[in-house]
């Protein structure tokens, strides 16, 4: 059930290296071949390659029947310029694991490690390194793939640090944990006109300067209320950038988030109405398209109670509090096809937050995120 003194120096070794050459969403090539060759000497039974991308997928099957239990990492970074000033910095200019995402998946690989010298007593455990996390298109090509069929799990299991709570404490509860989001851009056309004499042209001027407040207008409920809903305008540009030409195009940008997915398509409906409304008040043309769309992360109760069970276990404190976020995490696409629960392991109350150009994942970390994986797999799995 435990790693070696020589296995956390290597695995801290390791991850050290996937910081220093970081790969942003759907780059994740080398990242991807970093793993399989880490996890050749623990034999996996099967290894797919190239899912939804550059995911891998490691198998450590029992021979014997019984679940599938598949635990997630993500292998993406961020495209941001490191601040931390550690040794182990990245070596990509503007790139950089700003998420932690190199030490979730040394967290996985140490599952493997473990899983290497002792198979479960039935059933199978996948490790799952997915791609694309960032962008939220990773678990989407995941479960699409034909060969998501190989390895259909019955529970699905994945981990996120979280600066802001207490060294290796968790956060975890059933239900939704991480709100559902989608970028929109509405994209206005008009017809340019010299600027000396706009009334000849159709400028989308007015119909920005309506959206950019009527947009974010759209939201209701509070954060505690299922029915919650936000908008918040990210972009916004308009012609060129020049002084004699009145423009004809202009494009917003804004996301849409909300704690459950039903209640997203009330949300797009009526940004889309909105927009539409506007556009024909002032004779332009309209139209708008989606990225980056995340589902609703929603854990299952019987799976959270196979976590909190390993957790007491394995007495690592936990509780509820700062549940659910309003961020966004894709891992919510695997509960449409097995019952699935997120935790969210403490960082450190002072730590760096994420996303910040001075971040770097805790090592200290790998033991304890893998050893929750590990007793939950045993409980399992035998």
């Amino acid at each position: 059930m435990t790693l070696t003194n020589r296995d956390i120096v290597e695995l801290t070794a390791w991850r050290r290296r996937l910081h220093q050459q970081p790969e942003i969403s759907n780059e994740e090539e080398r990242t991807a071949k970093e793993v399989v060759d880490f996890l050749a000497d623990t034999g996996p039974d099967k290894v797919l390659t190239g899912l939804g991308g550059h995911g891998v997928a490691a198998v450590y099957d029992s021979g014997t029947a019984g679940p599938t239990v598949l635990f997630r990492s993500e292998l993406d970074a961020l495209p941001i310029h490191e601040l931390s000033g550690v040794e182990h910095a990245s070596q990509v200019p503007g790139k950089s694991h700003m998420c932690g995402h190199d030490g979730h998946t040394a967290i996985l690989a140490a599952l493997g490690r473990q899983l290497g010298r002792e198979r479960p007593a039935r059933g199978r455990v996948v490790l799952m390194f997915q791609p694309a996390e960032e962008t939220g298109n990773g678990a989407a090509g995941v479960v699409a793939d034909p060969r998501f069929g190989e390895i259909a799990p019955d529970f699905a299991f994945s981990l996120h640090n979280l600066p802001g709570v207490p060294f290796g404490e968790v956060r975890v509860k059933p239900g939704v944990v991480n709100c559902a989001s989608r970028g929109m851009r509405i994209v206005l056309e008009g017809k340019t006109a010299h600027s000396s004499m706009p009334e000849t042209g159709v400028s989308p001027m007015l119909a920005v300067s309506q959206l950019m407040p009527q947009l974010p207008a759209l939201g209701r409920g509070t954060f505690a209320d299922d029915e919650f809903s936000m908008v918040t305008v990210t972009h916004a540009a308009m012609g060129e950038a020049v002084f004699g030409i009145a423009p004809a195009h202009a494009e917003v940008w804004a996301t849409l988030r909300t704690r459950r997915d039903d209640r997203m398509a009330e949300l797009v409906a009526g940004a889309e109405a909105l927009a539409t409304r506007i556009a024909d008040e002032h004779r332009l043309a309209v139209s708008c398209d989606y990225h980056e769309i995340f589902v609703a992360s929603v854990n299952a109760p019987d799976a959270v109670e196979h976590l909190t069970r390993a957790l007491d276990e394995e007495g690592v404190p936990r509780g509820e509090e700062g549940l659910p976020m309003r961020a966004s995490e894709d891992f919510g696409i695997f509960g449409h096809n097995a019952r699935s629960a997120m935790f969210f392991l403490g960082a450190g109350e002072r730590y760096p937050s994420l996303h910040n150009p001075d971040y770097d994942f805790p090592d200290d970390l790998i033991p304890v995120g893998s050893k929750i994986f590990m007793r939950a797999a045993r409980n399992l799995l035998g």
